[in-house]
């Protein structure tokens, strides 16, 4: 089976220590990494931190502030939006 990415693993067999296999999982991974939803990440990212000792105030100002961040961001959010989107 010939993944579709086949050029970005060549590239990282040439350009790292990786293996085959290893790139491929790392492609994967990143994909996988990128394709959450924004309610899947910030749910993701709030049980880290909560789990990291981080209380709610500071876990949904730094969701706030990573949000814009990521590969395709979303609108804006509001600290009330991102709470709902945890807790209902």
């Amino acid at each position: 089976m010939r993944l579709s990415h086949d050029d970005l693993i060549d590239h990282l067999v040439r350009s790292t220590a990786l293996q085959r296999g290893e790139a491929a999982r790392v492609v994967l991974d990143v994909l996988a990494y990128f394709d959450e939803t924004t309610e899947e990440f910030v749910r993701r990212r709030h049980r880290e931190l909560k789990s990291g000792g981080a209380v709610n105030t500071e876990i949904f100002e730094r969701i706030a502030a990573e949000l814009p961040h990521r590969a395709v961001a979303p609108p804006e959010l509001s600290l009330r939006q991102l709470r709902r989107m945890v807790y209902g």
